[in-house]
């Protein structure tokens, strides 16, 4: 496994920490990272809390970035896993220009493979494929309506 995708794994193990067990930002990687912490060196590890730490510090404006484009989904109806994997992916989208959207996107979908269901899969990539349009300035597309008659 790179390094990045080790970094993206850690990060979301200290994101679905924070989020499930309402622990503070800070200490949710600090668990994660004791167990961790063995198998990565210090540039993976500090990607890695950038990551996560950058994304609980801006998790109101993400999930409410999220929830646009997750049609009748609510941030507490989705599984914890793919919640957090949006917020990490979504995260990355805005504050890390440096990488490219489909690497993000990729990266995103090879996690949610493996940490939730392969219909997660087309769930995220779907809300991603949204939110990548928002990155590239793109408006969104909007619903047609009918001709008229």
């Amino acid at each position: 496994m790179g390094r990045r995708r080790l970094a993206r794994e850690i990060a979301l193990q200290a994101l679905y920490v924070a989020d499930v067990a309402h622990t503070p930002a800070a200490e949710a990687f600090a668990i994660v990272t004791r167990r961790e912490g063995e198998e990565a060196d210090a540039e993976t590890l500090a990607f890695a809390r950038e990551l996560a730490l950058g994304a609980i510090e801006r998790v109101e404006k993400l999930d409410a970035t999220i929830q646009e484009q997750a049609a009748n989904w609510s941030m507490a109806r989705m599984a914890a896993v793919d919640r957090n994997v949006l917020r990490l992916a979504a995260y990355e989208l805005e504050a890390r220009l440096d990488t490219p959207v489909g690497v993000i996107i990729d990266e995103a979908i090879e996690i949610v493979r493996k940490y939730s269901t392969e219909e997660a899969t087309r769930f995220i990539n779907g809300i991603l494929d949204s939110l990548k349009r928002l990155r590239d300035g793109k408006p969104k597309a909007k619903k047609k309506s009918p001709p008229k008659e």
